[in-house]
């Protein structure tokens, strides 16, 4: 667990980070905003603790560009300041914990610790893995044999939608009904250019139709939703 401590009190830095390691944890210290925001911008972290009164760059200020660039790296606050509108404005500007100093270390690193399950958590529940196929419903992307596949919003719907089917033989109606708005006015043939689409971009093998009846995932041995 990798984290980005952001302090410029140097004797209250050190203790930060030492106590820190001593929990387990593999923390870089940085003494200023700017330091912390070119870190945050060129590095991945698992958490992030910033100070708000910090030199050239104040934490709020560094939390405000982190977030500008939606990047959803957890922010502890850590800071002396401890009245109800800081608190307010640091968790409006993104930050997902606010500590008071002083803080003690072990309770410190178990919520560290907590922020970092948290987001591992909502990156299970919002990525969906179906053999080769990796769908990220919160990202809207999609990769198959780890490459990045550009589908339009219709037919990343319509994927997923027969993906959350595990196999199951969809309806052309049924499909319709799930990607477009009630009363929509909708062509016939639709859903077949979309899974047309779907074939030539992922994979032809892809989506099996049954005749007569609708379309489904195409299933092998080994593929199934998890």
């Amino acid at each position: 667990m990798n984290v980005l401590l952001a302090e410029d009190d140097m004797q209250l830095g050190d203790a930060i980070q030492r106590g820190l390691q001593l929990q387990g944890l593999a923390v870089n210290w940085v003494r200023d905003g700017f330091m912390a925001n070119n870190e945050l911008a060129r590095s991945s972290y698992t958490v992030a603790v910033l100070d708000i009164a910090m030199p050239y760059l104040n934490g709020l200020e560094v939390l405000k560009k982190l977030r500008l660039v939606n990047k959803k790296t957890p922010v502890l606050v850590l800071t002396a300041r401890d009245n109800n509108r800081d608190i307010a404005e640091a968790l409006d500007a993104g930050a997902d914990d606010y500590v008071v100093k002083p803080v003690d270390l072990i309770v410190l690193a178990a919520r560290l610790r907590a922020l970092a399950r948290r987001v591992l958590n909502d990156e299970n529940l919002s990525t969906i893995k179906y053999g080769a196929l990796c769908i990220n419903s919160s990202t809207r992307e999609v990769y198959f044999n780890d490459k990045l596949i550009n589908l339009s919003c219709r037919e990343f719907d319509l994927l997923s939608v027969l993906v959350f089917a595990n196999g199951r033989v969809l309806k052309r109606q049924y499909l319709e009904e799930k990607i477009y708005i009630r009363g929509q006015e909708i062509e016939s043939n639709t859903v077949e250019v979309h899974i047309h689409n779907l074939r030539k971009k992922i994979s032809k093998d892809i989506i099996h139709t049954v005749r007569g009846v609708g379309y489904q995932i195409q299933l092998k041995t080994n593929d199934r939703l998890y």
